[in-house]
């Protein structure tokens, strides 16, 4: 089954679409919520039957109602609403509950996915476990892995925490090294490097035009900025690669010359150990 997406916006103006969430990681999340719930009942109920003791039946039934509602309804509507979209399992996952068109919900959304949820799904109070089967059901064969909430308030489950690329290695292309070693970098400011570094990282979750287009931009301005130029014919994609790799390289190469001259101890140089590098 062909993974659906939910394209956003993020900071660069630029869409990156987002896996939606599908029913292992969903059960996952409200396995989670389910347990903290069941532990905040168990222990409000040992608070309450503490303080009802010399209350009548009427009002002990009448606390443990309130105690269900605030547990399966307020707790979870107004978790949802505050965090723009997570529960606690949605937190610990990386998962977030947006509109259909990748907007923050609100809440009415949070409560109509709450009221839906206590209902049918969890704890399902209308023949469970059987509206669990069907709401699993939902979700896998949905465009969107939608469950009954989803459906009836609008939204999505994204997987909003994807993996860090920003840690990602940028190996130089082997066929521009030599050329590389010979690069005037010194029109390339730290704020360009960033710009660059964030481009190739994110590039993958771009759409192609977009991509593409800014490639081009972006190798026209670090192309003004440095020199010689790059073999012709060379990608964008490429080019761009082995400029950020070839400064990246300097800049290890520096603070490695650094530290071997401090941990000799030569005088007069200031002690760099504790410095940070530059991005």
């Amino acid at each position: 089954m062909t993974s659906e997406r939910q394209r956003l916006i993020i900071g660069e103006a630029v869409e990156v679409e987002l896996p939606v969430a599908r029913l292992a990681t969903r059960a996952t999340a409200v396995a989670i919520d389910a347990f903290l719930q069941i532990v905040i009942l168990f222990a409000l109920n040992i608070a309450l039957a503490q303080a009802a003791i010399e209350a009548n039946i009427a009002v002990q039934a009448t606390l443990s109602i309130l105690t269900l509602v605030f547990v399966f309804v307020v707790w979870p509507v107004a978790f949802e609403t505050f965090t723009r979209g997570r529960s606690p399992g949605k937190f610990a996952l990386g998962l977030r509950v947006v509109r259909d068109d990748g907007g923050p919900i609100r809440f009415r959304h949070a409560l109509t996915r709450g009221l839906i949820g206590v209902a049918v799904e969890w704890p399902g109070l209308l023949l469970a476990p059987l509206t669990w089967i069907f709401g699993s059901a939902c979700i896998l064969f949905t465009a969107r892995a939608k469950r009954l909430g989803d459906l009836a308030a609008g939204t999505i489950v994204l997987v909003e925490r994807l993996p860090d690329l920003s840690r990602t290695p940028i190996v130089m292309p082997p066929e521009l090294a030599q050329w590389a070693r010979d690069l005037d970098l010194t029109g390339i400011d730290d704020a360009l490097a960033m710009t660059l570094r964030q481009f190739l990282t994110r590039a993958q979750g771009m759409r192609a035009e977009a991509r593409v287009s800014l490639g081009r931009r972006l190798a026209d301005e670090i192309y003004q900025s440095t020199t010689p130029p790059p073999p012709p014919g060379t990608p964008a994609w490429a080019y761009l690669t082995a400029v950020l790799a070839e400064r990246r390289r300097r800049e290890a190469e520096r603070l490695a010359a650094r530290r071997a001259v401090v941990a000799l101890g030569a005088p007069g140089l200031p002690d760099h150990r504790n410095s940070v590098s530059p991005q």
